[in-house]
């Protein structure tokens, strides 16, 4: 394990780069990293993104999970870090690319393919699908606008306890600029908007990577 340094202040692009440092990935993290790089749609999360999916994971005791994107494998590969050794990780994308690169990081990190459900789909299409109440955590990482429309069924799936975490909503500083009115934008205001207002919830927003917006679902 390399040195991670003393961590400067927080708030900087320092501090950014000292947390993703501090989140040292696996080889087999590595490689699924070089190749999502190339593929479509988001990028894949940042090194600090991931640890904290896996703590967070960790933190809930998560045996089931639903991710939204499949970032190429990485993502999963951080949440099974943190997940019970006999979890299993529902992963949905609509992008065959994604999922077949998920697989392939899956198989490199020696994952067996009973904890790895890939599903081809749009949430509109997987979500009915998928048992309410039945999981501890649902993450996503593609662009709000795919499953914005969707937040109720996809906070219906998380049990009390659990949480749902959307990664994204800082990217470019967009949300905070007032004429910034693009449709991700938009999309990312609204849902921010209403899990803040839901007093079902407890939500917090963390400034790591792209951003995590995090809510746990009150008994």
């Amino acid at each position: 394990m390399s040195a991670v340094g003393s961590p400067p202040g927080g708030g900087t692009a320092e501090g950014a780069a000292y947390a993703d440092r501090f989140a040292v990935e696996t080889a087999e993290m590595v490689s699924a990293r070089e190749r999502a790089v190339h593929l479509p749609g988001p990028p894949p999360v940042e090194p600090a993104v991931g640890a904290a999916l896996a703590v967070l994971a960790s933190t809930v005791g998560a045996r089931s999970v639903v991710s939204i994107g499949s970032g190429g494998g990485l993502a999963g590969l951080w949440l099974m870090r943190g997940m019970r050794t006999d979890g299993v990780l529902t992963a949905l994308d609509g992008d065959p690319e994604q999922l077949r690169a998920a697989k392939k990081a899956f198989t490199e990190a020696g994952i067996a393919a009973s904890r790895a459900r890939l599903i081809f789909g749009t949430p509109a299409e997987v979500l009915p699908r998928l048992s309410s109440g039945a999981y501890d955590m649902v993450v996503c990482a593609g662009p709000p606008r795919e499953y914005s429309e969707h937040l109720d069924a996809l906070l219906g799936l998380v049990r009390v306890g659990g949480a749902l975490i959307l990664h994204g909503l800082l990217e470019g500083g967009r949300i905070a600029d007032r004429t910034a009115r693009d449709p991700q934008t938009v999309a990312w205001r609204e849902v921010s908007r209403t899990i803040r207002e839901d007093e079902t919830l407890l939500s917090a927003v963390l400034p790591i990577g792209a951003g995590l917006l995090v809510a746990t679902k009150r008994a």
